[in-house]
């Protein structure tokens, strides 16, 4: 269920290479409103299953337990992305986290977190031989030069951040 809209989000446009995600937008609309189906999470096209829309606890009971993984025995919390796609194509984990500011606060203080997160997820997706990839979405808030340091520092750790949308192909789809 879409969220109620933050009067201060991002003003992207949609394209045909990437979902948008205002901060009303959760994965399984996009992904819909872009030709797939979502029938009980499962992700399809052209009537073939592809991935898994897996936000919070849903990657543990949708993916991780029918696949006999026990967090507990790999990360000391469960974790619980806002939106999380796992792609079986090419056995990858997107992590997705959504920012919307409209002012300095404590999420300033969280965006370094991404490097630690992406290693606790890694840790309990290795049984299962898949890859991590942990993105941020950011509204235009984040573009402003104080945060030039933080996103220099997401992309030297391995993550990434795309602002208002992500392209399609980060997701591995086309």
């Amino acid at each position: 269920m879409p969220r109620q809209a933050n009067q201060y989000g991002g003003g992207a446009q949609t394209n045909a290479n990437g979902l948008l995600f205002e901060q009303t937008t959760d994965l399984n609309t996009a992904l819909m409103s872009v030709g797939y189906s979502i029938v009980n999470n499962k992700v399809y096209y052209n009537d073939i299953q592809i991935g898994l829309s897996a936000p919070k606890k849903k990657i543990y009971s949708e993916f991780l337990y029918p696949n006999n993984i026990d967090y507990k025995q790999y990360n000391s919390k469960g974790w619980q992305p806002d939106e999380a796609f796992i792609n079986f194509t090419n056995k990858t984990v997107y992590i997705i986290e959504k920012k919307f500011q409209n002012g300095a606060g404590s999420v300033d203080e969280k965006l370094p977190g991404c490097d630690f997160k992406k290693k606790e997820y890694e840790k309990l997706f290795s049984p299962l031989n898949y890859s991590v990839e942990y993105i941020y979405v950011f509204n235009d808030w984040f573009k402003q030069p104080v945060y030039k340091d933080v996103l220099e520092y997401i992309e030297y750790t391995g993550c990434k951040y795309f602002f208002n949308e992500i392209p399609l192909q980060w997701i591995g789809l086309n």
